[in-house]
């Protein structure tokens, strides 16, 4: 059972990790349908939670928020799963300030997006999250996802920060196939690759990915997992049978800015009271909900289908 803040480079990330959404309702935090959704989860068989991050609508909470939502997942998980809350910005000095007054907050590790707009020299890159290392204990995964900061992380800068003893991993949306392929060549045996490309999990894991942080894995948990298990047993043909059944969903779940795709789905199966996001963010379109109930109508009657 993990630890709050103690985890090592020896208990790197892998499997599959959730990246939770954040539920609203009438403009304010839902703590009763995060609390639902939590113990929901706990039951589910991941390895670990990201809270605040993308998927999360972090950006959107102010701290009090942030800290409510952490109590609420310490609380309801009991130090059966590791937490991990995503922190993102453009200014060093403020992102070693969010660590501080994280300090005592009952989480175990961070996932940090590599700055946004501004465009930094790889030199910039690693000089801010060897700053953030420097400034925790505890252990850090990079987010390089360039179509959103505007900036990518090279491997060579991933590496130097591979050798900071607190730098445990990457969530890896890179979009290009050749460097996720060449930095699980060279990567050091201690540093993790997760994928955060829902709908290339298999082939990620083919290629030697330690796992997955998955928003798609709010639905159908035991399926993403069971899938990466397999993989990282060797069974490839058992696990690409399971993926060609499953891929169509993260395809579903993202054909509209995520999360409010995952936020209807969790609503219309009572995980949580509201589809609400917030702006710019908006809900689904009417044409998507109906393709999501369709989709979800079709899944329930599998079972029954197969049994008559």
């Amino acid at each position: 059972m993990p630890t709050h803040g103690t985890q090592s480079r020896r208990q790197k990330p892998q499997g599959v990790w959730l990246p939770l959404v954040t539920p609203f309702r009438d403009g304010a935090l839902d703590e009763h349908s995060l609390r639902r959704m939590l113990r929901h989860y706990a039951e589910q068989p991941i390895d670990g939670l990201i809270l605040a991050a993308t998927t999360g609508e972090g950006l959107t909470l102010d701290a009090d928020e942030t800290r409510r939502l952490v109590e609420a997942a310490a609380a309801e998980t009991k130090g059966t799963l590791p937490i991990f809350l995503g922190l993102s910005g453009v200014d060093t000095r403020k992102l070693c300030k969010e660590l501080a007054a994280t300090s005592d907050w009952p989480i175990d590790g961070y996932l940090i997006a590599c700055p946004y707009y501004v465009r930094p020299s790889q030199d910039g890159l690693y000089r801010q999250f060897a700053a953030l290392a420097d400034g925790t204990a505890r252990p850090i995964m990079i987010y390089n996802i360039p179509y959103r900061t505007g900036v990518n992380m090279t491997n060579e800068t991933m590496l130097r920060l591979a050798a900071l003893p607190n730098i445990v991993g990457v969530k890896d949306c890179c979009a290009d196939a050749a460097q996720s392929f060449d930095l699980l060549r060279a990567r050091p045996s201690g540093f993790s690759v997760l994928t955060g490309e829902d709908a290339l999990l298999y082939s990620a894991l083919t290629q030697g990915a330690d796992g997955g942080i998955l928003a798609a894995a709010h639905v159908e948990t035991a399926a993403f997992a069971r899938i990466c298990a397999t993989v990282l047993d060797g069974d490839h043909a058992t696990a690409l049978l399971a993926w060609r059944q499953l891929v169509d969903l993260p395809r579903l779940l993202f054909a509209e800015p995520s999360p409010a795709p995952i936020k209807h789905w969790l609503w219309r199966a009572g995980l949580i009271d509201s589809p609400e996001v917030r702006l710019p963010m908006t809900g689904v379109s009417p044409a998507l909900a109906e393709r999501i109930d369709r989709a979800m109508a079709e899944r329930a009657a599998a079972p029954k289908a197969a049994a008559a």
